[in-house]
Parts: C-alpha cells; structure tokens; sequence
C-alpha cells in the first residue's frame, strides 16, 4: 500500500514539471486559449455567437418564408406548435396542425385554432419562396417547411400584415450582427489612429483630443444619433441608409477606445524596446504599427468584443424610433418596432421576440469579451 502512493506521488511530483515546462515555451496565444477555455461561460457564448452568425450567412436557405411576403389570411397569427403525437399515437416526423380563423363580430378581434382534420408534416430541403443567396446565387430550397406552400408553419407567429416572424428575425440577424462587426472596424481605425496619435505625441496634440473627446462623451447618445439619423435622406436606398448608420455609430463610438489606446501608448513610449528601435533608425510608424499596437492587440480585441453590443444597440434603437433603417429592409430593429404601440402588444406579445434575441447576443458578446479580457493577460495570477 506505502508502495502505491509512494509510486502516485512521484509520479504527480514528475508531471509538475512537465506541465510547468509547457507553460513556459508555449507562446502567448497559446496560453490566451488555455485562460479562455477555461472562462466556461465565454465557451458557450462564443459557441452561440458561432451559430447566429451562421444562421445569419444563410439567412435565405434557413428561414421558411420571404422576410417580406405578405398574407392578408394570416394576420397576427400566435406561435404555432410543433406536435409529435398525432391521436394518441407517437411519430418521430414532426408536423403542425392547420388553423382555422373565427372573427368576432362585434370587436372584429381575429383569433385562430388548431384544425385537427389538417395534418401538416414539417419536411427539410422542401422548395418554396424564390430567392437569391447572397444576392446572386437564385434558388427556392429551404431548410424545412410544409410541402405545397402551404404559410401555416408559423413558429414565432405573424405580424401585422402576416408576415412570419422567424423569418424576419432570421433575415434581421444578417443586418443587425454585420452592424456590430463593421461599426467597431471603422471605429477600430479611428480610435487607434487618434488615441494613438494622442498618446504618442502629447502635447498639443494629446489636449486638443482629450478635450474633443470629452466634448463628445458628454453629449446625450440617443438625441445625438437622432440629430445625426434625421440628417439622412430619406429618399436614400437601403444600401445606402445601412452604411450611414455605419459611419454615425462609428463616429460616436470611436472615443471610448482612443482613450484605451492614448492609455496605453502613455504607458508604452517610454519603455526600453521602443527607445531602442529610435537608436535602431525605426520611423515613428514602424514603432507604433510594429511596436506598440502588437504590443497590446489582446486588449484591443477584448476592448472590441465588449463595444459590439453598443453598436448592435444603437441600431435597433435607431431603427426602433423609425430613425435608422427602413422597410423593406430587415432588421431586429425594424422589425422589432412592430411593437411600439401598448395595444398591438397586448393584442400580439409574440412580436416583442426579436428584442429575446436582442438580448441573447449582447449578452453572449459581453460574457465572450469577459472571457476575452481575463485571457488577455495570461501572465496574470
């Protein structure tokens, strides 16, 4: 018995080393991934945020229906249910049932009920809506739907005009999650070509932005992005619209990072590499564009993680006052201000959905960018 732990022992007091070793040549990405996948919950966000962004990539293949196709029989239909026992018996092909309309008389309130006579079974790869993926690629092959066309496959319910809510918010999430990842690129680019100018130089240089930034941070965001949305055209396409709401998250957006970056580079100008490459003949650029920025990208990218949800936030509340983005374009945004009414909502709770979804990527960007921001010093204890 003394032998076996005796044996156990020395075999722990030999694999300490070895794990210490590997620590100690891994490089530092390396051991950012080892803190991160410890973070369990930025995994898993991480993992969600993976099959948003599928789902919106193949945003026309995965949804049922077209985001904008209107049926004036299926007006504010409630989420449908998916059923799997058909008169007692269990089958493993799922299906939905038909639905039947009855309109009161006297307060013209339409309400719907399963029609049990009518059993609809959910097929994948039916064909249905024309399309073009991506813009370009014409098809009418959906992931799953009801063979014939039939509309009645209504998940999430319909709204107003009896368009189906999956789909919208499906085709909404193309829009509202690419506005996250562009906006913080054009603001990426401004905050670190500013703050970094703003920390390297000093001077006169560092209070004339410190003080514009200041002047900008004190200003009221929403009123501000209304001033700026009401600037734009109305007439404008929507291609046109989308990039405008770009560049005004962009520009209201870039502050909180310059700050980070001045920070940073205060801290960084002085330190023994950099002076050694101004006595090596280095340009300024050279330093800062392979000194200093390389120096801290994994607070950059922490930083970045965390201002995708403001971005993703502006443009739903932008589109939600009707100041952002507009139909036929889809958002989570615009379609989300369906709801903007008390007795719609009382009358229809299921077109208040978009906002669950809202809520699931801002917080799955928030728990990945925590995760993000502890592995961005593995060094750390």
């Amino acid at each position: 018995m003394s032998t076996d732990n005796s044996n156990s022992t020395v075999s722990l007091a030999a694999a300490a080393p070895e794990e210490t070793a590997r620590i100690y040549v891994a490089s530092q990405w390396k051991l950012m991934y080892w803190r991160f996948r410890k973070h369990k919950l930025a995994v898993i966000s991480t993992f969600v945020l993976a099959v948003f962004y599928f789902v919106a990539i193949f945003a026309e293949f995965i949804a049922p229906y077209d985001p904008n196709k209107q049926n004036t029989k299926l007006l504010y239909v409630p989420p449908v249910h998916i059923h799997f026992v058909d008169q007692g018996h269990f089958t493993l092909s799922p299906f939905v049932y038909g639905l039947k309309q009855k309109v009161d008389t006297q307060t013209l309130h339409i309400t719907y009920t399963e029609d049990t006579a009518q059993r609809l079974p959910i097929r994948f790869f039916v064909h249905g809506d024309k399309y073009k993926l991506w813009g370009w690629l014409p098809s009418d092959l959906h992931l799953f739907g009801l063979e014939g066309g039939r509309r009645d496959l209504m998940l999430l319910g319909s709204d107003r005009l009896g368009r189906d809510m999956l789909s919208r918010i499906i085709h909404g999430s193309r829009i509202s999650l690419s506005v996250g990842l562009v906006g913080v690129f054009l603001s990426l680019i401004l905050g670190v070509i500013i703050g970094g100018a703003s920390g390297y130089y000093g001077g006169v240089v560092d209070t004339i932005t410190q003080r514009t930034i200041e002047f900008l941070r004190s200003i009221p965001t929403i009123p501000l992005w209304m001033a700026l949305a009401a600037a734009v055209p109305t007439r404008w396409p929507p291609l046109r619209t989308y990039f405008s709401i770009l560049i005004i998250l962009s520009l209201v957006g870039w502050t909180g990072l310059a700050r980070v970056v001045r920070g940073r580079f205060l801290a960084l100008r002085e330190e023994d590499f950099v002076m050694a490459a101004r006595l090596a003949g280095a340009s300024e650029w050279r330093i800062i564009t392979r000194h200093l920025v390389p120096s801290f990208l994994s607070y950059l990218i922490a930083n970045l993680t965390l201002a995708i949800p403001g971005m993703i936030l502006g443009e739903t509340a932008l589109s939600f006052l009707g100041l952002g983005l507009r139909p036929p374009v889809v958002s989570w945004g615009v379609t989300l201000s369906e709801a903007q009414q008390l007795r719609v909502v009382a009358q229809a709770p299921w077109l208040l959905i978009p906002g669950l979804f809202i809520v699931l990527a801002v917080l799955a960007f928030n728990f990945m960018g925590d995760g993000l921001r502890d592995a961005a010093d593995p060094y750390a204890r």
